[in-house]
């Protein structure tokens, strides 16, 4: 099994407009319920309604997903103010 380790790093995690993405796809979810309400008798005919609901559902958590991403990037930003902060200056150094 060790022959199929790899063995370089693992690369840098993407960054990119994070609370863009979950709100986004919490609007998709949430569009896609919406579409499907009307035609809840179809798809309760032919015992489809999980689709139905979890859209429902992937809404409810991208919400909590919008919420977390807002706190962890809120978070990640104040530790950089305070980090860049903390740092001395040397004297005569531009502010």
């Amino acid at each position: 099994m060790a022959k199929w380790t790899p063995r370089h790093e693992a690369p840098e995690p993407l960054e990119g407009p994070i609370v863009a993405t979950i709100t986004g796809g919490t609007i998709l979810w949430f569009v896609m319920f919406l579409v499907q309400v009307p035609f809840y008798v179809w798809f309760e005919d032919r015992d489809l309604t999980w689709w139905v609901w979890t859209c429902l559902a992937g809404a409810g958590l991208g919400l909590i997903g919008t919420w977390y991403v807002r706190s962890r990037d809120t978070a990640i930003k104040r530790a950089k103010a305070a980090e860049a902060g903390a740092e001395p200056r040397e004297p005569g150094a531009p502010a």
